[in-house]
């Protein structure tokens, strides 16, 4: 009894539409084979008995296979009253599992499973313009968007929505964090800047917890949480408040339509920056020679890296090292 009863619990463990086409392909198989026993001369082969058996339970009913005799009609009748029921409930049953599947999508119940993706935290207007933007970039680029405040999945081509707490180990294993490539943490627009900065630095320890080599970028609101977010790893803080207000003292202090230069900075546009390593060819030359070498090449140079202490616009007479990082706006 017991064997007999973890038998039927393993049974009913499947999917429901894959133990009815189970049920389906047995009936097919049975009732080809009876028939074929019974009507030989109607039904020469096995295959022609099967086919007989798919079309009629499946209610096409072409007839170029009809039983002839009493018997051989009975089987039928069976056969159409055990079949006819489980294909539509087959039928059924798929139809059903593809709205859920699709209802799941759209909830962001679905694990992703792609790799080498891009981890977006939080749904708001930056992050909208950052999706933008890395779709013009690129294209083919998968990005995972793990917010608890939506309902349903914006619908972003490229883009796997995933409903639930960042902070969460479940949540971050449905993204697939292990196989990411990078996380963009952006601040949560529903809290105040003191607490969406720590929930911010929260969701940054559970990355780095989960993935110690994912590349974090975190924006923060206040200046207090800097030191912590560096303390939890990471690689890029974005102190939007500073960005901002530097911006807007700029074009206060310009007064002449700086804003649509800010717009031509977007990598949307085709302007980007970038950070390279020094080639060898401008090992101890200055920044000035540089720049004349660069702009060659369509690119300005901007400033220089070293270790820590970046410098933009330094001196025409700034000699680089071997160890500096170039700062360039190119396209």
């Amino acid at each position: 009894m017991a064997k007999s009863n973890k038998t039927i619990t393993q049974w009913l463990r499947w999917p429901i539409h894959f133990r009815i086409t189970l049920i389906v392909l047995l009936i097919i198989l049975v009732f080809g084979e009876i028939i074929t026993l019974i009507e030989p001369n109607e039904f020469p082969t096995t295959f022609d008995g099967i086919w007989w058996a798919v079309v009629t339970v499946s209610t096409v009913g072409f007839g170029d296979y009809v039983p002839q005799t009493y018997l051989g009609r009975g089987i039928a009748m069976l056969m159409i009253l055990a079949g006819a029921s489980f294909v539509t409930a087959y039928f059924a049953s798929v139809s059903s599992a593809a709205i859920k599947r699709q209802h799941s999508y759209l909830e962001g119940n679905v694990t992703f499973s792609g790799k080498n993706h891009v981890i977006l935290i939080g749904w708001n207007e930056k992050a909208n313009e950052m999706i933008d933007s890395l779709k013009t970039v690129k294209p083919y680029k998968q990005i995972v968007l793990i917010d608890d405040s939506l309902k349903e999945s914006p619908l972003i081509e490229n883009v796997h929505f995933i409903r639930g707490n960042p902070a969460n180990e479940q949540t971050l294993l449905k993204a697939n964090i292990q196989e990411a490539d990078a996380a963009i943490i952006t601040a949560d627009q529903h809290k105040n800047e003191q607490d969406a900065d720590m929930n911010s630095i929260l969701v940054l320890l559970s990355l780095k917890g989960l993935n110690p080599n994912l590349y974090c970028v975190i924006e923060l609101l206040t200046e207090h949480q800097a030191n912590n977010a560096n303390r939890a790893g990471a690689n890029e803080i974005i102190k939007s408040y500073k960005l901002t207000s530097h911006f807007i003292m700029s074009s206060y202090l310009a007064k002449n339509g700086l804003s649509s230069f800010y717009s031509e900075l977007n990598p949307a546009s085709g302007n980007l920056f970038q950070v390279l390593p020094v080639n060898k060819e401008l090992i101890g030359k200055t920044f000035k020679d540089a720049s004349h070498q660069l702009l060659e090449k369509e690119s300005i140079l901007i400033g220089i890296k070293r270790g820590e202490d970046t410098k933009v616009n330094p001196p025409l007479s700034f000699e680089i090292q071997d160890h500096d990082s170039l700062i360039v706006f190119t396209h």
